[in-house]
């Protein structure tokens, strides 16, 4: 077909098409020309559209956001778009834009773009997947992954040197500190926050934990880092507490942010950086232990004495230790409160006689004004849960089959949900996997052509077949899930039978608690006496056997 009959097709099409604007901008193209910034890559793509005749729904963008990750709002939202049938063209400033990941661009480009009958022009690349032309879009997916890669490098290799050097290269001071206006690298005393920080270090070098210290800062009425934030137009985000109630919530912090603190060696005048494990395409992968930071003394005026910050540290060491025994609580794991969610955890009373008892985390962390204590005797759970699991027991040993028919009707809604979940699974994955067999051969008859170089092909095919191992991996678990699935009443059977070997247990264990039981949840009402009832539900486990689990 020669232009003159493709431009008159494009004409003809040019009323049907919805367009997509797409427009990104990271820091690593901060070295790029002024043309890549946003509002300039909006009014080309605007431009381009309004010459082909086609209509502009919507412009989506995602600013700050590399092009290695593909979990941006703006492309999630396009993309979503796309789904509901709103927009069949996407139009991006060139290739990079879309993404700098070699197998998730070509993913959107080799299937979900054609999947859902959506046509994609990169402006700049020449790349229009309407025309056969587009043999250079898997190299250029390669060359801007190499790219990312490289800046990726000499970014880190930068912040590297500037850790040996003592600067600070944080987006934001630590609280309590400002940033020099004369020196971005160096921290000042922020003489408006800096006696929350001492009073955060002084009831820390009593002797008390992050839990209690987070309830008296909430009692004194002293602002959370966040707001603080919000007030000088640093950062525009709210706490989880501040969503539910900004009146109090701007009061209340965090139990991670104290800890934080309290570990920092920032307030003792010195700089600490490199603090976590960062890998290519995958990003921050946790913190690494504080004997591996880099930690440059005395850059900067202290808000703690030295002496006073390795104090302290000695002191949040001693708090965290095992249990006595050095043995974990028996119901670690299955334990919840049925009103918050969270977990209940287990500490000695204060009485002259210690018995463990287990209360709401919820409680612990931020008092009585955000959940009740829901307070249980560890002594009591044990000898009620071992009750119920001989009670259990002597019912299936009296009436099997009336157990079995109960535990079929309550298990049955489970279990088609799993099944569905994993058949969802096997779809998209058997769909992924076509699409990679298609790529594969499309990777052999390039390189037998010449269009690629055997080095290229080689580092295309690798990526690949690992993701192709990957998908049969998790297919053949899932397919061998779902052919093996037993039956609602073979489930049942199975459990009536585990349960009857209980009949005389004297002592519970880890193990048998975890094969039987699925969680335990413990309510609290307390009437206008202050008369507390407690209520402890039991949940047994429907399978008890060791099974796999499916879906990735």
């Amino acid at each position: 077909m020669d232009d003159m009959r493709f431009s008159d097709i494009e004409m003809a099409l040019a009323s049907g098409y919805r367009a997509a604007l797409y427009c990104r901008l990271s820091k690593d193209d901060d070295q790029e020309m002024e043309s890549a910034s946003i509002a300039n890559q909006r009014a080309m793509l605007q431009q381009y559209c309004a010459k082909n005749g086609w209509e502009v729904v919507a412009v989506y963008q995602d600013d700050g956001y590399t092009g290695l990750n593909m979990d941006r709002p703006g492309l999630k939202k396009m993309l979503h778009a796309i789904e509901k049938g709103i927009v069949n063209l996407v139009i991006t400033k060139d290739l990079s834009r879309l993404g700098r990941n070699y197998l998730e661009t070509g993913r959107l480009m080799e299937d979900f773009f054609p999947r859902h009958g959506v046509r994609y022009i990169a402006m700049n690349d020449g790349i229009d997947t309407l025309r056969e032309n587009n043999e250079i879009a898997p190299f250029k997916n390669i060359l801007n992954e190499m790219y990312s890669r490289d800046i990726s490098k000499k970014v880190h290799a930068s912040y590297h040197l500037k850790a040996t050097k003592g600067d600070f290269t944080g987006c934001v001071a630590p609280f309590g500190y400002v940033k020099d206006p004369a020196n971005k690298n160096h921290l000042l005393i922020d003489p408006e926050t800096a006696p929350i920080v001492r009073l955060i270090f002084g009831y820390a070098l009593e002797g008390h934990g992050p839990n209690y210290i987070r309830r008296k800062l909430e009692e004194a009425k002293a602002h959370c880092p966040t707001w603080w934030n919000r007030q000088r137009g640093i950062r525009n985000t709210f706490t989880r507490w501040e969503l539910v109630d900004p009146e109090k919530g701007r009061f209340i912090w965090d139990f991670s942010v104290i800890k934080d603190i309290l570990r920092n060696p920032v307030y003792k005048g010195a700089i600490a950086s490199q603090r976590c494990n960062y890998r290519f395409k995958v990003g921050t992968l946790g913190e690494k232990k504080p004997d591996e930071w880099i930690v440059v003394e005395g850059m900067h005026e202290p808000i703690i004495s030295p002496e006073d910050f390795e104090t302290v540290q000695s002191k949040v060491r001693s708090r965290q230790r095992p249990r006595g025994d050095g043995n974990f609580s028996l119901f670690a794991g299955l334990i919840r409160c049925g009103e918050c969610g969270k977990a209940l955890t287990i500490r000695k009373t204060n009485a002259k006689r210690p018995i463990d008892i287990y209360a709401c985390v919820t409680y612990n962390r931020y008092g009585k004004g955000h959940c009740t204590q829901h307070r249980v005797e560890y002594d009591a759970l044990y000898q009620q849960v071992l009750e119920k699991i001989r009670e259990c027991a002597a019912a299936a040993l009296g009436n099997g089959e009336a157990v079995m028919e109960r535990l079929s009707t309550a298990c049955q809604s489970e279990e088609r949900q799993q099944s569905e979940a994993i058949a969802r699974q096997v779809a998209k994955d058997e769909e992924r996997a076509s699409v990679l067999e298609r790529m594969v051969m499309k990777l052999y008859e390039d390189m037998i052509s010449g269009r690629i170089t055997e080095q290229n092909f080689d580092l295309m095919m690798k990526r690949a077949q690992d993701e192709q191992e990957e998908l049969k991996g998790r297919l053949d678990k899932n397919r061998r899930l779902m052919a093996n699935k037993a039956e609602v009443q073979e489930n049942s059977r199975r459990w009536v039978e585990t349960i009857r070997e209980y009949a005389d247990i004297q002592e519970l264990d880890a193990v048998t608690l975890h094969r039987l039981i699925r969680e335990i949840v413990v309510h609290e009402a307390i009437d206008q006496d202050g008369t507390r009832h407690v209520d402890v539900e039991i949940h047994f486990n429907l399978k008890p056997m060791p099974e796999e689990s499916g879906i990735a």
